[in-house]
């Protein structure tokens, strides 16, 4: 009886795994890339100061976003942009831009492992304007997340 029950807790999860929508297999691989993007910039920035190595890791993230852009004939779609989706893309470029400065300034500066849980838990930031603005509900599951999170921060920055 019991691997019956093993047997399909495991079909269950490889349908489910089948089935997640493809919003979560993007951010689980962004994830990925982003824990990698860390180590990487902090060993790359070892002569440089953190501004420098932003401005490297932005003229090649520039390139591929172009070249990703062409290859994909995705460049007809900026004549779909009303001026409010610029103004808003622009408003989201400049928060990009201080967002990234001052973590390759603390990356520079600090451990890795803290510096990149401090700016993870921008994810709170995030959840509260996307009830404020974007009227995103706000569930349990949601509270409890960002709960964990925040806790998680004050473990790693309590001294």
């Amino acid at each position: 009886m019991r691997a019956t029950a093993g047997h399909a807790v495991r079909m269950h999860a490889a349908h489910h795994l089948r089935t997640m929508e493809r919003s979560i297999w993007y951010a689980l691989i962004s994830m990925v890339f982003a824990g990698v993007t860390a180590v990487l910039a902090k060993a790359g920035m070892r002569n440089v100061s953190g501004d420098v190595a932003l401005l490297v890791r932005t003229c090649l993230i520039f390139a591929l976003v172009w070249g990703n852009s062409i290859a994909f004939r995705q460049m007809k779609e900026l004549a779909l942009l009303t001026s409010r989706d610029v103004l808003l893309l622009c408003l989201s470029g400049a928060t990009t831009f201080f967002s990234w400065l001052f973590y390759y300034r603390a990356m520079k500066e600090g451990s890795v492992s803290v510096v990149a849980t401090i700016d993870k838990a921008s994810i709170v930031v995030t959840l509260v304007l996307s009830f404020l603005v974007l009227r995103e509900p706000f569930t349990w599951r949601v509270a409890l997340g960002a709960t964990l999170i925040l806790a998680g921060l004050l473990v790693l920055v309590w001294k």
